[in-house]
């Protein structure tokens, strides 16, 4: 594969070749005998050469899992097979374009950026279009996941499954033509209910949103998508700096008509943490930034360690809505750069004490060099270093089994020594953030940097 000089292309973001699977991996420290599971992590992973200019967002999607039992654990790594990719593999070579340069041929679900576990069915995600299944623990693909032909819209790579009812909700968005989001819930036994379209004035990126136990809450954020700038021969996409933030809140089983909508500051927001209520309020917190350009560079790109609040740096930030006054009230939370915020998942939609995200180096490319646990009730942050010249991605909430504790659990993450050239899944004591990891379980080739994952819970 010809790497040229594109970053993503190169050194622990460059793609791998080989799918592996190795029984026995050499473990240093001592794997709980109580962690019985997998982790799985997607990611992009171009099987071929790009047609033109590549995106991290363009690579064909690829999982790594870790199979763990009675202390031990093993590895795989699979392609996800769409159909754009067993084009490509017939073809032999890249048939698609990508974000940065589409091609005729247009764009290929790459099922490459998160997973979702509901109804005994991991779901493998792509915000372009339709989730795919796939075996666990054995990570082949089994198909396209279409709802049994109900599914109306593209996909979130960002569902929630509500712990205490077992609903899924997600939704879809289209850029170009209204309706600009489709929302829908999906019953505790994975049947579609219902989809209902959501106005916007014009297409925009939504990228996340959140719930809580009884809402469902929309960001309609200034990074729009306009046909008029592409035919004036600018880029489709821009960050519009002079128009509000829109959060709409709506019943979780309401419409287009019992949507509310709140304005704020203008911002973008990739990832949420949670939502809740707290009497009138409906409370957000998510990973704020002032500025955006997924495409490019942001207009307020920082240089070196010279990171300010109000650029594209993200920040752990809370919104408050009001239900009764239509009042809003925002804060940040704390001034570390951070992003794949993450919660004990027991917790979705209503009020948790912790959170966890990762700690965004200070340089262009999108790097973590540890994890931080946020004490949301009195605001204190404890910092898990990774080590030097060693980076990771988000970190997975695992629930300790019988735990009674919110925080009683560990956070696990693929981790690259770029000294060394080699990758490890450690796993972190959630209670002892600031100690070593418990385990680092050794991998037997790279792991490229990639997006997010999740564990999957086996007898």
């Amino acid at each position: 594969m010809t790497t040229t000089l594109n970053p993503y292309l190169t050194g622990n973001f460059a793609p791998v070749e080989t799918e592996l699977t190795v029984d026995e991996l050499p473990v240093v420290g001592e794997l709980p005998a109580e962690l019985r599971g997998m982790f799985v992590r997607n990611g992009p992973n171009p099987q071929f050469s790009p047609l033109g200019l590549y995106h991290w967002f363009d690579g064909d999607g690829m999982l790594h899992g870790v199979h763990i039992q009675d202390g031990k654990a093993s590895y795989r790594n699979r392609y996800i097979r769409t159909q754009g990719f067993e084009q490509e593999r017939q073809a032999g070579q890249a048939v698609f374009g990508g974000l940065l340069q589409p091609s005729q041929a247009g764009f290929k679900n790459v099922a490459n950026t998160a997973l979702v576990w509901h109804r005994d069915r991991l779901l493998a995600l792509w915000e372009g279009g339709e989730p795919h299944a796939i075996d666990v623990p054995g990570l082949e693909t089994i198909g396209a996941h279409t709802f049994n032909g109900k599914l109306a819209s593209p996909v979130t790579a960002h569902p929630k499954v509500d712990p205490v009812t077992g609903e899924m909700m997600f939704f879809g968005y289209s850029l170009a033509q209204p309706p600009y989001v489709k929302y829908s819930v999906v019953s505790a036994e994975g049947d579609l209910l219902r989809t209902v379209p959501i106005d916007l004035p014009v297409g925009v990126m939504m990228h996340d949103f959140a719930i809580t136990e009884h809402y469902t809450l929309f960001m309609d954020l200034p990074l729009t998508f306009r046909l008029e700038r592409l035919q004036r021969g600018e880029p489709a996409f821009a960050f519009e700096r002079d128009r509000p933030s829109r959060f709409g809140i709506l019943p979780r089983h309401g419409d287009n008509g019992t949507i509310r909508w709140f304005e704020a500051p203008s911002c973008y927001v990739f990832h949420t943490l949670n939502a809740y209520e707290d009497g009138d309020d409906i409370v957000l917190i998510a990973c704020r930034t002032g500025s955006t350009n997924v495409l490019g560079a942001s207009p307020d790109a920082h240089e070196g360690d010279n990171r300010q609040v109000g650029s594209d740096v993200p920040l752990l930030h809370q919104w408050r809505f009001n239900l009764k006054t239509g009042a809003v009230r925002e804060q940040a939370l704390d001034d570390r750069a951070c992003e794949f915020p993450r919660i004990n998942e027991q917790y979705l939609g209503r009020q948790s004490r912790y959170g966890y995200a990762g700690k965004s180096t200070p340089t262009p490319m999108p790097k973590f060099d540890g994890l931080l646990k946020f004490d949301l009730d009195n605001g204190s942050v404890q910092v898990h270093s990774f080590g030097a010249e060693r980076y990771g991605g988000e970190g997975v909430f695992v629930l300790r089994p019988d735990a009674t504790a919110e925080d009683d659990g560990w956070l696990m993450t693929f981790v690259h020594d770029e000294a060394q050239d080699a990758s490890e899944l450690v796993v972190v004591s959630t209670q002892a953030m600031t100690d070593e990891p418990i385990a680092r379980i050794q991998m037997p080739q790279r792991v490229p940097y990639g997006f997010h994952g999740t564990w999957v819970s086996l007898p």
